[in-house]
């Protein structure tokens, strides 16, 4: 070993072609197991592996849309039930942070999602779709976790008792028990119940008056003219 030190002190030059000529011989190595690699699999079995991978990507995909989709059907649950939007009135309220962070966090994961699955092929766009989703899911968890602690609480006690009258009165006007008459003017009093307590979406009032829209006045029409 001694003499071997000694030798590459007077040759220290040598080190460098010897790196060199190390570093082309690991590259032929590689390049040959890669090749060999190639020869054993067969050009049908990278492109199995390439198709492979593009439908895990494809079912990667789907499962984010079937999540997003299944965040939306629990935020409509509140948006077209009148009854749990009193019971949870911070769902709806936009002076509320949380509220308004679930309500851009929507807005966003719905502008990001595709057509389809096979779509969005892209890495960046697959990532940026699975965070904005998973933004989506868990801005509705904590807004509707701090609607169900402080339900009505924020409310004085008259304005809780409007809110209990107007529940009852859309009971009445969605019970097809109840005369047109009665289902009418239950709706009409508890939307003023409602006033200046709970901003009701349109999505709300369209599915309310959907269910009762026979019994709805739709005021004067404009006269008919037939022709003679």
């Amino acid at each position: 070993m001694r003499s071997l030190m000694e030798f590459l002190s007077d040759k220290w030059w040598m080190v460098f072609p010897l790196m060199a000529f190390a570093g082309r011989w690991a590259r032929g190595w590689r390049q040959a197991g890669e090749g060999g690699y190639r020869r054993r699999v067969g050009p049908g079995t990278l492109r199995n592996h390439a198709l492979e991978a593009e439908r895990a990507s494809v079912a990667e995909v789907q499962a984010l849309m079937d999540t997003h989709q299944a965040t939306n059907r629990r935020w409509l649950e509140y948006e077209l039930d009148v009854g749990k939007l009193i019971d949870f009135p911070l769902m709806t309220d936009v002076r509320e942070p949380l509220t308004v962070a679930f309500l851009r966090a929507k807005r966003q994961a719905d502008g990001q999602r595709p057509a389809s699955a096979e779509e969005l092929r892209s890495e960046s766009g697959l990532a940026a779709y699975r965070q904005a989703v998973n933004n989506f899911a868990v801005a509705l968890d904590v807004a509707e976790r701090e609607a169900r602690r402080i339900r009505d609480s924020r409310f004085t006690g008259p304005e809780r008792a409007r809110l209990a009258t107007a529940r009852k009165l859309l009971m009445i006007a969605e019970n097809h028990a109840a005369t047109p008459a009665e289902r009418q003017a239950a709706y009409k009093r508890a939307r003023r119940e409602l006033d200046g307590l709970i901003v009701l979406p349109d999505a709300t009032v369209a599915a309310i008056e959907e269910k009762i829209a026979p019994q709805l006045d739709p005021g004067p029409r404009p006269p008919q003219f037939h022709q003679g």
